[in-house]
């Protein structure tokens, strides 16, 4: 077995694992660092490989038992103890364990009440975050490459921290295409844009009733008690009062970020 120590947001995770090629993942895409004695972990994972069969689906099916969760896909198995921070992953590949690591983590931080994952790019301008989410062909990645050379903290699922006194975005290890920069500062989110490609760059400042309503089907989520949806609820509402939230049509060029800048 061979450990590896990683922080995401502001947890810090230890992983342990047999796999050589899961490993070299985690070394790719994630900051790992040598563990510290003094350093407890905020979340412990225990890797495994051997599971099932290559993605078929996004369905996931959910069991809750003995104050134990279980996220099952044909292509991964995750048992979660949220109390005493601990999860067994068992994955087919690689693939699989980029998804069922965003399922666990997307989980622990709701259970947390910390924050959320959401399916958008970001990018810093002037030493602030903006989000650029949308439906499924809207153009978050188009967004993210034009952005360049701006720094992306995420293509595909940003975190975010949802506080009363602000909201505040991380880089993400849940990348799609483009590699982290490694950044470790915290980016403070100024605005969200919800994406519709277009002949010409409009925005229109949403209220916060739609800005709710746009934002609840972006979040990386995979509830299991109604309790856990209400959490989810109360963060974005805190979100939508904190930071305004945009209808942004936008050509596919970089001059969309006139209206942002």
């Amino acid at each position: 077995m061979q450990e590896v120590h990683t922080k995401i947001g502001d947890h810090f995770i230890q992983i342990i694992c047999e796999s050589i090629s899961l490993i070299k993942m985690f070394e790719k895409n994630f900051y790992s660092f040598i563990g510290d004695e003094n350093q407890q972990s905020d979340l412990a994972i225990k890797i495994e490989n051997g599971y099932g069969v290559s993605f078929k689906d996004y369905e996931v099916e959910i069991i809750k038992q003995n104050n134990l969760i279980y996220f099952l896909r044909a292509d991964y198995l995750i048992k979660f103890d949220p109390e005493n921070k601990y999860a067994t992953i068992s994955v087919h590949d690689e693939l699989a364990l980029k998804h069922a690591l965003m399922n666990l983590y997307s989980t622990f931080i709701v259970n947390q009440n910390w924050g959320l994952l959401i399916h958008s790019s970001c990018a810093i301008e002037k030493g602030k975050a903006h989000i650029f989410a949308g439906q499924s062909g809207a153009g978050k990645s188009t967004a993210a490459k034009l952005s360049y050379p701006r720094n992306l903290l995420s293509d595909e699922a940003t975190l975010v921290k949802i506080t009363t006194k602000g909201v505040i975005v991380y880089d993400s290890p849940f990348r799609s295409e483009m590699e982290s920069e490694s950044l470790e500062e915290q980016v403070e989110l100024a605005s969200v844009q919800i994406l519709h490609q277009a002949q010409q760059n409009t925005k229109n400042q949403l209220a916060k009733s739609e800005a709710l309503l746009h934002l609840m089907d972006k979040v990386f989520f995979w509830p299991h008690c109604q309790e856990e949806t209400k959490k989810i609820m109360r963060l974005l509402t805190k979100l939508v009062k904190t930071v305004p939230v945009y209808e942004f049509h936008f050509k596919k060029d970089n001059t969309f970020w006139e209206l942002i800048s």
